[in-house]
């Protein structure tokens, strides 16, 4: 398992990796990413697997010994209770991190490989996948992939989405080539209808498992999240010749929309960012006519959330007032709070020798959260990080501790689906 697992890692360090930073660049539909959707098939094939693929980059490859060899279809499965789903996703965030994602699809196929050396025969159909555009870092819409497959999403509003040079997601989807092909084929996705469980395997993006020193953790539940465009605009003018007291500078209140936002999140104890904003004429020596702002929100409930998000709003309208400027904000996406099957991760919990692992929260949105949220029991396993830091090049996790991860999956993944 251990040279299975390092040799895939060994194949996906160098794909879409700055050589400046040392980060990654992974966009869904583009170069990297879809060299990663390429390598997956590939390793599945290699493996006997059958895949099932769409026209949105969606893939699942299913181990299916009650029928080797049979067409895959998510909506039949092996055996009372449903087909057993595990996996991931490959894209990133900009300058992202090796192990969000990735982590998942590469230790759900050692898992089957060490199922297999175990002489594991499942009673149910087990599938590995790989779901398009979780992070939102080309389209704005995070976990893209899933929200299509479970119905969350209609492909008449996903068409429309557009990246930031203006190429909308259909004509992204021409341009590649998908193991499913290009579009809507068929007038579908893959159908899930026949999922009886998803188990998500994920790098931790946080410390609490380096704080109780656990190689291994379970999600409790997923804090609700949004993101939330702010449009300030106001009067473009001479950077030198235009007085202070004259200017409608939008500048002025999106900064203090920020610290407005950082104030509110401290006091609540939840989660605030901007982390995007794109200034025109975004010249130096002029005042801007527009700020366009994201602000990324996260709390503990969803009343906490349109809390948070009203208190930021009001805050930066009665500024734009002052400053002669004016604000619009709207929602570009909002997960409500998804707490995971109680019983299914109590079981997990309980999966290995050494005692329970911990039961913990995640703030982080997921794949495993749309899963669930569309009503499939749904766990998720974490695997430590060190630094504790996530969107960044300097997320990590050690080998042994990813071992004990993928061990974990197999474990889980025996008991799900049966011998």
């Amino acid at each position: 398992m251990a040279d299975d697992f390092e040799r895939m890692w060994a194949d996906l360090a160098p794909i879409g990796r700055s050589s400046t930073s040392g980060g990654y660049f992974r966009q869904p539909f583009l170069g990297a990413e879809t060299e990663l959707r390429a390598w997956f098939v590939e390793q599945a094939i290699a493996r006997g697997l059958v895949v099932e693929a769409d026209g949105v980059g969606n893939v699942v490859a299913w181990w299916d010994t009650a029928s080797p060899g049979a067409a895959a279809s998510g909506a039949a499965s092996s055996g009372a209770g449903g087909a057993v789903l595990t996996g991931s996703h490959l894209d990133s965030v900009l300058d992202g991190g090796a192990y969000d994602g990735p982590l998942g699809v590469v230790s759900a196929l050692a898992a089957v490989d060490l199922l297999r050396s175990r002489g594991v025969v499942p009673l149910r159909r087990i599938g590995v996948s790989v779901f398009a555009e979780e992070e939102g870092s080309r389209f704005g819409l995070a976990c893209l992939g899933s929200r299509l497959a479970t119905g969350g999403l209609s492909w008449s509003d996903a068409q429309e989405l557009r990246d930031r040079d203006g190429v909308f997601l259909a004509d992204a989807l021409a341009s590649v080539d998908l193991p499913g092909g290009a579009g809507w084929p068929g007038g579908g996705v893959l159908d899930l209808s026949g999922v009886g469980t998803f188990v998500e395997l994920h790098v931790e993006q946080g410390r609490d498992l380096v704080d109780r020193g656990a190689a291994v953790g379970v999600a409790s539940e997923i804090w609700p999240h949004g993101r939330y465009r702010f449009d300030v605009t106001g009067e473009a003018n001479h950077a030198g010749t235009t007085r202070m007291e004259d200017r409608a500078d939008p500048m002025l209140t999106f900064a203090m929309t920020a610290l407005a936002a950082n104030k509110q999140a401290r006091l609540s104890g939840s989660r605030a960012t901007f982390g995007r904003v794109e200034v025109e004429p975004n010249g130096t020596n002029a005042v801007p006519s527009r700020v366009t702002a994201w602000l990324d929100a996260r709390c503990a409930s969803d009343a906490e959330l349109a809390d948070l998000v009203g208190a930021v709003t009001r805050q930066g309208t009665e500024r734009a007032g002052r400053d002669g400027t004016a604000l619009v904000v709207t929602a570009e996406s909002v997960s409500a709070s998804v707490a995971f099957d109680a019983s299914l991760a109590t079981a997990v919990a309980a999966d290995h020798a050494g005692g329970d692992w911990p039961v913990i929260p995640t703030q982080a949105g997921h794949d495993a959260g749309i899963l669930s949220a569309a009503g499939i029991p749904t766990a998720m396993l974490f695997v430590r990080n060190p630094t504790g830091v996530s969107h960044s090049p300097a997320e990590s996790a050690t080998v042994p501790d990813c071992l004990v991860g993928v061990s974990a999956l197999a474990d889980t993944l025996e008991r799900l689906a049966g011998r």
